[in-house]
């Protein structure tokens, strides 16, 4: 039985190759290159972004990458917005490791119910003694900036989650990828799986585009497609910072600034365009290149598609051609992200792989147990695995997927004590 799966995996390998090169002459044929990498956005306590390097996004006249990157770590007060309602005080609280915009081990609560139907129920959570609620929303805030304020979970809403903070270094290529893309690496997966893996592709709204939808690919739910209306959500849901897409508080209850609280500066800019145009212009996370140049890693990067993790974690994807308008009209792929082959190990769809959190955002109801894949670059970096964090060893998280990805698991546990152990040096290389 291990001779005939090692002469699988060597031939399953051998094609994977030749399907990759291919690919790659093809793309490189029409004038793509390499993203470029690296963590070049070290955090800084004394003049924050002077040490960072872009991936050459243009930024508008009178801003500058160091400049995005501070209002990026901004600290923010009662006295300028923050909350009610909030989980932290800037956008580096959550996003941070090794390097400003990166991953980190901070988590968020998500709860809610299922109605007589089995439909998710985003549930309306009461506060300051029952005198007031916070309707239709299945974040619960962790803190709040006075006791009135504080939620608490109801016994009423039995799913619930913790979902960890995401990369959003390089996160600009992944705006940039033609959706059509996105769906066709979901139309061929089930002959590439034997018909088991399906990604579900969804459209969401975009926020700064009213009335137009995108291809989802950001958030565990793939709930945004934009980076701005990321960067809208994510003030407003984690800091309680009210914007220009967001413009209402979730609660009145302790309020002290007017709606929005977040306005334009003297550069014209408010804050979301900032973390926006930080977040497009950062590089994408760098592998550890002494590592993955190692025999074991090597070999562990074959088994990696041998056995088909790359269905899902596909390897590599070409952005959309330069002068691409997207996101509603309201955003053209600049020559910075544009024609940019990037390596995410993410098909950036949503799959049902056993973990599921049961919560439904911005998708239809047969989401609410299915996950976007999470993308590997950059996990080396990262303690805390899978959509909740529970997962603490890489053998661990893989062991977890279940579902679409049985057989791919099943595949893994027949491999050797070694070979698992080099796919695991593979991943740490990432």
């Amino acid at each position: 039985m291990r001779n005939h799966l090692r002469s699988y995996f060597r031939i399953f390998a051998a094609l994977a190759l030749v399907c990759v090169l291919g690919a790659v002459t093809h793309v490189l044929s029409q004038g793509s290159s390499q993203a470029p990498t690296g963590f070049s956005t070290p955090t800084l306590n004394t003049d924050p972004g002077s040490q960072s390097f872009s991936n050459g996004f243009p930024e508008p006249s009178g801003d500058t990458f160091g400049n995005d990157q501070s209002h990026f770590e901004e600290q923010d007060g009662v006295d300028n917005g923050l909350g009610p309602l909030y989980n932290a005080q800037s956008c580096v609280s959550c996003h941070q490791n090794p390097v400003t915009g990166g991953i980190s081990q901070v988590t968020e609560l998500r709860v809610g119910h299922n109605d007589g139907n089995g439909n998710f129920v985003n549930p309306s959570i009461s506060i300051n003694d029952g005198q007031n609620t916070v309707p239709n929303r299945s974040l619960v805030n962790d803190r709040a900036t006075c006791p009135q304020a504080q939620e608490r979970t109801p016994g009423s809403e039995n799913i619930r989650t913790f979902r960890t903070s995401l990369n959003t270094l390089g996160d600009g290529f992944v705006e940039s990828i033609d959706s059509n893309t996105l769906v066709a690496i979901a139309n061929n997966q089930p002959s590439q799986s034997g018909g088991q893996i399906e990604g579900e592709f969804i459209q969401v709204p975009v926020l700064e585009a009213p009335g137009h939808s995108r291809g989802g690919r950001f958030g565990w739910k793939n709930q945004h497609a934009s980076l701005l209306s990321f960067s809208s959500d994510a003030y407003l849901n984690e800091q309680g910072v009210t914007n220009r897409l967001n413009p209402t508080d979730t609660t009145t209850v302790c309020k002290t600034t007017p709606d929005p609280e977040d306005t334009n500066g003297a550069d014209g800019m408010a804050d979301i365009d900032h973390f926006a145009i930080f977040m497009r212009a950062t590089k994408a996370p760098p592998v550890d290149s002494v590592l993955l140049a190692t025999n074991d890693a090597q070999t562990g990067q074959q088994l990696f598609s041998a056995i088909g993790c790359n269905i899902c974690h596909v390897t590599s994807i070409t952005t959309a051609p330069a002068g691409t308008v997207i996101n509603g009209g309201a955003f053209v792929v600049p020559a910075a992200l544009g024609n940019k082959i990037i390596h995410p190990f993410s098909d950036f769809l949503l799959h049902n792989v056993g973990t599921g959190d049961g919560i439904v955002q911005n998708g239809p109801a047969d989401t609410a147990n299915k996950m976007r894949t999470a993308p590997l670059w950059g996990v080396r970096t990262r303690d805390r695995l899978m959509h909740d964090g529970e997962s603490l060893t890489r053998n661990e998280a893989i062991l977890r997927h279940a579902g679409e990805a049985t057989f791919v698991i099943n595949n893994y546990r027949n491999l050797s004590t070694t070979q698992k152990n080099q796919l695991i040096t593979f991943l740490n290389s990432l």
